[in-house]
């Protein structure tokens, strides 16, 4: 089957988890259910017909307002519903017919959407990270019976142990250095990066604190953030993991040409 099947398939996919992730973001951290009430407009209660809650296309075609009471709705939404089938679009590109992509599509939509929580409210829900923490791991294991690569799936339990071990250690020292949602973040990133090699864990790792030092300096130089204010880590985890899945110089394309 042609790749821009697979492409045009995970970029379509990518919205419609996208909107998903839109009722994650705001509701988890509210500790408001995901499955009930349904979606509704902020302003006026009316619950959204479904040919308003078509991913990007209604916003555009709402000019972002309520079809009931002209209230404004956020532009957040469209551009995670957005976001997102680039994410899927970007790693169906990369990684083809690969028997790990479910797990990284999975991982880079539940990090993108901790990434977005941890920025407004500076926190990583437990129930966010355990769940993609079994979904990840589910998902490389099926990979693992497919292709009987055992190997990767061996390597990656030890680098969510050893990346979870380090930033344990970090928090047990001073929880002021590192919350302790990073270290239980560290599992997955450690487990979906490890399946991809040690190459791209340490990419990860690196290229999270290096993009983290870079953004938390050019902030306090320009006086829009101080010494002692904590930095969303969560954030830089993400993009450091995001980057290492699209750009680690290590690939283990089992089904590569199926």
């Amino acid at each position: 089957m042609p790749l821009w099947v697979l492409a045009l398939f995970c970029a379509c996919l990518g919205l419609a988890v996208g909107s998903f992730l839109n009722v994650v973001i705001y509701r988890v951290p509210r500790n408001e259910s995901i499955v009930s009430p349904g979606s509704a407009c902020p302003h006026c209660g009316t619950p959204i017909a479904n040919r308003d809650n078509v991913p990007v296309v209604s916003w555009l075609v709402l000019r972002g307002r309520c079809r009931s009471c002209g209230g404004p709705i956020s532009a957040r939404y469209p551009i995670v519903e957005a976001t997102t089938s680039l994410l899927f679009l970007g790693a169906a590109l990369r990684y083809g017919y690969d028997a790990s992509l479910p797990a990284l599509l999975v991982l880079l939509a539940g990090l993108f959407a901790l990434a977005c929580i941890d920025f407004e409210v500076r926190l990583l829900p437990r129930k966010i990270v355990y769940a993609l923490l079994g979904m990840v791991a589910a998902l490389l294991l099926v990979a693992a019976i497919w292709t009987g690569d055992y190997r990767s799936l061996w390597i990656a339990a030890a680098c969510s142990a050893g990346w979870f071990l380090v930033f344990w250690i970090i928090n047990r020292v001073d929880a002021r250095l590192l919350g302790y949602g990073d270290v239980r973040l560290a599992l997955v990133l450690g487990l979906g990066l490890g399946w991809l090699g040690v190459q791209a864990v340490l990419l990860g790792f690196f290229a999270a604190n290096l993009l983290g030092a870079i953004i938390g300096l050019s902030l306090i130089a320009a006086k829009k953030m101080r010494r002692d204010q904590p930095i969303p880590y969560g954030v830089f985890l993400a993009l450091g993991a995001a980057l290492a899945i699209y750009v680690h110089p290590q690939l283990h394309l089992h089904l590569r040409g199926v």
